[in-house]
């Protein structure tokens, strides 16, 4: 039983969720910074597989993923990763500016 929690409880950290938001984002929304959408729809799936099997377990679930050792390193990682994405846009922004006015010369 002390493995099993364990292994809830890193499945929870690796996947980093709290479950109110992960219904309400989409997995292919265009456009999106989140990089989290993917793991969140895991732990989702995760959550819902568990919970039909033992609603006790599900509950257990729930009450960690709402921890606050876990929603601050989830909110650290969203934070940063939006950071991440919105340079890796920007970079991209500037390649594309380089192709057109370098190489083809618009």
């Amino acid at each position: 039983m002390l493995q099993s929690r364990a292994l809830v409880i890193v499945l929870i950290l690796l996947l980093s969720t709290t479950l109110p938001e992960v219904h309400s984002k989409s997995i292919f929304e265009r456009d999106r910074r989140d990089w989290l959408v993917i793991p969140d729809a895991i732990a989702a799936y995760i959550y819902e597989t568990v919970n039909k099997m033992s609603p006790r377990v599900g509950q257990f679930l729930v009450d960690a993923a709402q921890t606050p050792v876990v929603v601050v390193t989830r909110n650290f990682l969203i934070r940063e990763t939006t950071k991440l994405s919105i340079l890796a846009e920007q970079l991209m922004e500037k390649i594309k500016n380089l192709w057109y006015t370098k190489v083809l010369g618009y």
